[in-house]
Formats: C-alpha cells, sequence, structure tokens
C-alpha cells in the first residue's frame, strides 16, 4: 500500500492561517472593504471571512481604541464611578471664574435632565441653588410629560425676591417636564424645635412630606459651610452663631440643610429639629440622588457629599473632578 505524502508542517499551517487573518483584517479595517468583496479577492468564503475578523480580535491582531476628542472626559467620569461608588459621572470642560463654571454646570446638568427623564419620576428638589437656577433657565420643554411632579424639600420663604426666585426653580423644572409642582409653603429654619413641630402640624405641610416618601429623583445643590450668596440674600442663611457651632463640630456643607463632616456623616446638633425639609434618612432611600455642585470654593464639601453617599451622580467640573480623584481633603 501506498502512503500518503505527508502534509505541510503544523507551524506552516498556522503561520499561513495568521497571514491571512492579518490580511483580511487590514482590508477590512485599513481599507474598509466589504466582507463580500474581500471574499472575493481572497477566494475565499464570507463566513470564513468573518470567523476570521472575530478570531483576529480574540487573539488582539485587531484592538479597538477610543480617542476622546476635547472637551470630553469619560475616561476621568468612569475613574470617578470607580472611586466614589458613583452610579454616573458627568464632568464639564469649563474654566473661568465661579460664575462661569456655574453657567456650564446649569447648562449640562439641564442636557442631563433632558436626556434620562423618560417618564414617571417623582422629582425632589432643593430651593436654594445658584446652579439648579442656571439649570432650568437653560432646559427646553419636554414634547410631552417626562415626570409626574416636581416637589420641593426644603421650605425658603425669605426676602420677597429671592422667594420668587425659588419658587421659579420648582415651577420652571416643572413646566419643562410636564410635571405637577407641589411647593412647601414655609421657611427653611424656624427659630425653635417647638415652632418647627407646630408647622408639622399643619394639613398642607404634612401632604408634601408625605410625597417625598414617594420621590424616586432628587436634584440638589451641595452646599459648602459659608452661604452662597443666594442664600445669603435669601435670610435663611444660617447666623453666624449657628454657623460657628457647626464648625466646631467638624461640618464642611450641606445638601438641603443637612449638615455633614469631612467624612460625610451627619453632623447632629439642635439645627436638625429646626429645618423644615426632607431628613438625611429620607434623603438616603432616594433611589437616584444627583448632586449638582463644582468649583474649588466648595471642593471639601462636594468629596464628603460623595463619601458619605449623599449623592449618587454628580455633575461637576473637570478641574474638580482632578481634585477629587487626587484624593485631596
Amino acid at each position: 500500500m501506498r502512503a500518503e505524502p505527508p502534509g505541510p508542517p503544523a507551524f506552516a499551517r498556522s503561520d499561513d492561517l495568521l497571514r491571512l487573518m492579518v490580511k483580511v483584517a487590514r482590508l477590512y479595517h485599513e481599507r474598509g472593504m466589504r466582507q463580500g468583496e474581500i471574499a472575493a479577492e481572497l477566494h475565499i468564503s464570507q463566513p470564513r471571512v468573518s470567523r476570521l475578523l472575530k478570531r483576529a480580535e480574540e487573539i488582539g491582531v485587531v484592538r479597538t481604541t477610543v480617542s476622546l476628542p476635547p472637551g470630553v472626559h469619560t475616561d476621568i467620569e468612569e475613574e470617578l464611578e470607580a472611586r466614589y461608588g458613583l452610579g454616573e459621572a458627568v464632568v464639564v470642560d469649563v474654566s473661568g471664574s465661579e460664575r462661569d463654571v456655574v453657567a456650564a454646570l446649569g447648562a449640562a446638568t439641564a442636557v442631563h435632565l433632558e436626556t434620562t427623564l423618560t417618564g414617571g419620576d417623582t422629582i425632589g428638589i432643593a430651593s436654594w441653588s445658584a446652579t439648579l437656577l442656571a439649570t432650568v433657565e437653560r432646559m427646553r420643554a419636554a414634547r410631552s410629560q417626562v415626570a409626574d411632579a416636581v416637589v420641593q424639600l426644603v421650605g425658603g420663604v425669605g426676602e420677597h425676591r429671592v422667594q420668587m426666585q425659588a419658587t421659579r426653580l420648582l415651577g420652571q423644572l416643572a413646566a419643562a417636564t410636564g410635571a405637577a409642582p407641589v411647593f412647601l409653603p414655609a421657611p427653611g429654619l424656624l427659630g425653635s424645635a417647638s415652632a418647627r413641630a407646630a408647622l408639622m402640624a399643619d394639613p398642607a405641610i404634612g401632604e408634601v412630606m408625605d410625597l417625598w416618601a414617594r420621590l424616586t429623583m432628587v436634584l440638589v445643590g451641595i452646599g459648602s459651610l459659608e452661604p452662597s450668596p443666594l442664600l445669603q440674600e435669601s435670610g435663611n442663611a444660617l447666623p453666624e452663631s449657628d454657623q460657628r457651632l457647626l464648625r466646631e463640630a467638624g461640618a464642611v456643607g450641606d445638601i438641603c440643610q443637612r449638615f455633614f463632616d469631612a467624612a460625610g456623616e451627619p453632623v447632629r446638633s439642635d439645627i436638625d429639629a429646626r429645618v423644615v425639609g426632607i431628613s438625611y434618612e429620607q434623603l438616603l432611600q432616594i433611589p437616584r440622588r444627583v448632586g449638582v455642585a463644582g468649583g474649588a470654593r466648595k471642593h471639601s464639601a462636594i468629596r464628603a457629599a460623595l463619601l458619605g453617599g449623599w449623592v449618587n451622580v454628580l455633575i461637576t467640573d473637570a478641574e474638580e473632578a482632578e481634585r477629587l480623584l487626587e484624593g485631596e481633603s
């Protein structure tokens, strides 16, 4: 019986296959040829072209890379999400004054809301935030209803002109989303715990508080211990004596007048018993907590809010994002 001639060595067949794989990959990725055209040119089947392209990716002959255009920071966003356990981070490319940062964050937040609100949300919103005012001023009205209600999270009746700003903040967000606006007709901070207790017995206040348990998301600013100009103007800024006590207790910032220390832990004081607004415990029960803040002045407060889990979505500027990743306190 006559023996069959030996076939080519295994390494030769392997080299030939690798050479074919690379040729197919270059024709497809570099010359932009379609799989059918490659099959015709190389006299192989189209399914084999497809298999070779898939294998080229598996063994690293072809590697997919994404080049970030200027002003896009998805790499930093992913680092922030991993570092602080965020559901999402949005980093805005902006430089300049604090006013420039506020305007840019407002525009970015408006776009974020327009693209992520799809219907069925009950949204809580803070009363005092220049950045949130910038947000609602830039929002375009949705073509259909994308939220059921917008609910005020903390009282804010103060100087009349600024009271109108707080009303406009909630009203414009409700109008842009097609939601029903729910106002909290009360001051944000009362003079005593007994005064707050008496106010909370009012049925109108109770109806708003009942809605806090049904919120699916909140939109809040992150405040530094030093009150913002807007809060100062409102007549609801903490007296200097209260600020001093909070500072001595380690407070670095607040959300809805609930103060926290550098580790994000709540700072308990008699101020809590005087605030007409959502509590820390209620806030943490809300699935989506969007915090909007940036700038060097607020760094300690932003970092603490992230460490304490006060927010799980952060919209901030690129310089602050870098500071957060450097781990500065």
